[in-house]
């Protein structure tokens, strides 16, 4: 007695169909995920390529860039105006960062509330963020005015005779850009710590309130452990726009007086727009992405321990 094979050139036929379905599906993901990847390879990753190459090179746009090795990186080892630079951008950080992620965090608890017109003051503390760093910068040069200032009439209210010289005084101009971007940017962040104070779940609220647990209990023991990856979040993002910051400086003193605000970005537009010498500007930037680098990873490893 005979058998036969059931459907050998028809499972063959079935294999190809789905095999054929397969590589459409993937030709169909392909397509949308190309044009992002394209945007990345050209708008991204080669200008940073490109920026490791150039910062071997003396280089300046108009000739061909000659290879130096290391000279470059050398060189900032003896720039007294590069330590200024990366001393000042540290400074900003260290003072900007947990400013603006504690008031960024406490605007988004006063708001956290049923309240009337709580939309429009969430909207009021947003408004800076959006607004014209220009504008921004030249209103609060002339709040900050030494003797015409608002700020300082009402210091003089309270008995201060001598009042800072603000961003005319070498000594007061960092902490006065710091206060302007600490007011324009804790509006955005607020909305980040708004959102993820929706996640924390009301019973864990009412659980710890009838264990007895005071506002300052429940928000120490339940609403900033749910409020964890927010937070770090936002810390990463502060952490980045900190070392980064240029638009403000360079509108609000413009690296002044004397190199008393002078950060790592403004330094790299000094050397690369201003003198073309982008071989320079480049290693420049290298120690800034690598800066920006580390703290990035030191913070993602400190995250995933708490979080092991």
């Amino acid at each position: 007695m005979s058998t036969t094979t059931v459907g050998g050139p028809r499972s063959t036929g079935a294999d190809r169909t789905k095999r054929w379905y397969r590589a459409r599906r993937s030709l169909q993901g392909a397509s949308f995920v190309l044009p992002n990847f394209l945007g990345f390879g050209l708008l991204t990753l080669g200008p940073v390529v490109a920026l490791f190459y150039i910062s071997f090179t003396n280089w300046n746009v108009f000739g061909k860039a000659k290879w130096i090795g290391l000279d470059n990186f050398t060189r900032l080892l003896g720039d007294a105006s590069f330590h200024r630079a990366l001393l000042n951008t540290l400074y900003y950080s260290a003072f900007h960062i947990p400013l603006t992620l504690v008031t960024s965090l406490g605007l988004a608890l006063l708001l956290n509330r049923k309240l009337r017109g709580v939309a429009f003051f969430r909207t009021a503390a947003f408004f800076p963020y959006v607004t014209s760093i220009v504008a921004i910068a030249i209103a609060w040069n002339l709040l900050f005015s030494r003797d015409a200032g608002p700020i300082n009439q009402i210091l003089g209210l309270f008995g201060v005779d001598d009042p800072p010289g603000w961003t005319a005084s070498s000594t007061w101009a960092m902490p006065a850009v710091i206060i302007v971007g600490v007011w324009r940017e804790m509006g955005y962040y607020m909305l980040l710590f708004l959102a993820g104070l929706q996640t924390v779940p009301p019973e864990l609220h009412e659980a710890a309130r009838i264990d007895g647990a005071n506002a300052w209990a429940r928000f120490r023991n339940v609403t900033l452990p749910c409020l964890r990856p927010t937070t770090f979040f936002v810390t990463v993002m502060l952490t980045i726009g900190s070392f980064k910051v240029f638009d403000l400086i360079l509108v609000m003193t413009n690296g002044g007086p004397g190199q008393s605000t002078l950060v790592l970005s403004q330094y790299i537009y000094q050397k690369g727009l201003v003198e073309n010498r982008f071989g320079y500007a480049s290693a420049i930037s290298v120690v800034l992405f690598a800066l920006c680098m580390l703290v990035t990873v030191v913070q993602f490893v400190i995250n995933r321990r708490r979080n092991a």
